[in-house]
């Protein structure tokens, strides 16, 4: 793929006119045309013209363009409601056995990949084994020490909730595949930023949602599980849409066989959410376009050059060294403050100063985090350092 204009892409997305928005590990702005195409499902309801083939339709064709986003087959794609509802998915199909267990690091996960595992301990006596971070990373080599002979699964995120760093998948993936241990990947502040190859990283399942990378609405997500494990898990819950009747209506019964549909169908549940499924068609039809290696350059570029500019002002960015860079800059301590409050009087200052300048950001765990996608640009990053070094200025 040739050069990307980027300037070009930004112009379409509105919310970059009036401020700078980092914020996108929280939500992600949309598109003049995402917004056209959630206008024109709203209409054809409001006027009663909704098109039910074609709406599934439109189902069909985001799975697939989703598929293609992550290097995977359509079949290997669930429609879900956020990444909670995928990895419940997952974890609750396994079939466990006394003496299992599974592995995470759980200080740097979102809750709700604790919340999941703490529940599947609970009603099946699993053992849940928590590796500690180092350095604020998900290290490959701490969770390969945790395994054993009676580990089923092993999750993580491929960037993680705070500090932001990037996970070494591929590593942790290997070293699943070799044991025949399902690698689940919380994958929502990735995909649609990094590029995310599905295959090349050994992951076997992985939920996200759309409405932070993917740069779509609240209320719909993705689930990959990889087809040959897929096949392997009975989902807890059963849709008419998780069972295969070929090409028989919607409101079919079959024969009573129930049978499970290919890959990770099987994982659908009732009629789906069309309108935000408008949304990421349209988002992820842009991002195809615009490839996923040229959108990661182009934001992790621009993160470097904020935490290199962040840290020359004087302020105590959270380095991620390596593998574990990302579209993520953090500054302050980690663990200082709760999930969106800071201790430290200095980084409650400095988030005061930038959200009064404009700047949308977020706090994480006691960090101030800085996320950024593809409408970002060096306008954007030097407004920021320029916002951060007259506070430092002004308060030292």
């Amino acid at each position: 793929m040739g050069n990307v204009d980027f300037a070009a892409l930004r112009t379409r997305f509105p919310g970059t006119e009036n401020g700078v928005y980092m914020n996108v590990a929280a939500r992600g702005l949309i598109t003049r045309e995402t917004r056209a195409a959630i206008d024109g499902m709203l209409d054809a309801r409001l006027y009663g013209t909704a098109n039910k083939p074609a709406m599934f339709e439109l189902i069909e064709r985001t799975r697939s363009r989703y598929a293609a986003l992550i290097n995977a087959e359509p079949d290997e794609i669930a429609i879900t409601k956020n990444v909670s509802e995928g990895l419940n998915a997952i974890i609750a199909s396994y079939d466990w056995k006394a003496g299992d267990n599974a592995v995470i690091c759980a200080d740097l996960e979102h809750p709700n990949n604790v919340f999941p595992w703490r529940n599947v301990a609970k009603r099946t006596g699993i053992e849940i084994k928590t590796v500690a971070h180092r350095d604020g990373q998900i290290s490959p080599e701490a969770i390969a020490d945790a395994i054993d002979e009676n580990t089923r699964m092993v999750t993580a995120s491929s960037v993680t909730f705070a500090p932001g760093f990037r996970t070494d998948i591929a590593a942790i993936g290997k070293l699943c595949r070799e044991r025949d241990i399902l690698f689940l990947v919380d994958g929502v502040q990735s995909v649609g930023i990094l590029h995310t190859d599905v295959n090349d990283l050994g992951i076997d399942a992985m939920a996200v949602s759309t409405q932070k990378g993917l740069l779509g609405l609240y209320g719909m997500g993705f689930l990959y599980c990889r087809r040959e494990w897929a096949e392997r898990l009975t989902p807890v819950y059963m849709a008419r849409f998780g069972i295969d009747l070929g090409d028989a209506h919607e409101a079919a019964l079959g024969d009573g066989e129930d049978r499970l549909a290919p890959g990770a169908r099987r994982f659908d549940l009732g009629n789906y959410n069309f309108v935000a499924a408008a949304a990421a068609d349209a988002s992820i039809g842009m991002m195809l376009e615009t490839g996923t290696q040229a959108i990661e350059n182009h934001v992790t570029g621009l993160a470097n050059d904020l935490a290199t500019g962040l840290l020359e002002s004087g302020l105590p960015v959270v380095e991620a060294p390596g593998v574990a860079a990302s579209s993520i800059v953090s500054v302050g301590a980690i663990g200082e403050g709760q999930h969106d409050s800071v201790n430290d009087p200095a980084m409650a200052s400095l988030h005061d100063h930038l959200t009064e300048n404009g700047v949308n950001l977020s706090i994480r765990r006691g960090i101030l985090r800085f996320s950024l996608h593809l409408y970002n640009d060096a306008s954007d990053v030097a407004r920021v350092i320029e916002l951060a070094r007259g506070h430092n200025r002004s308060t030292n």
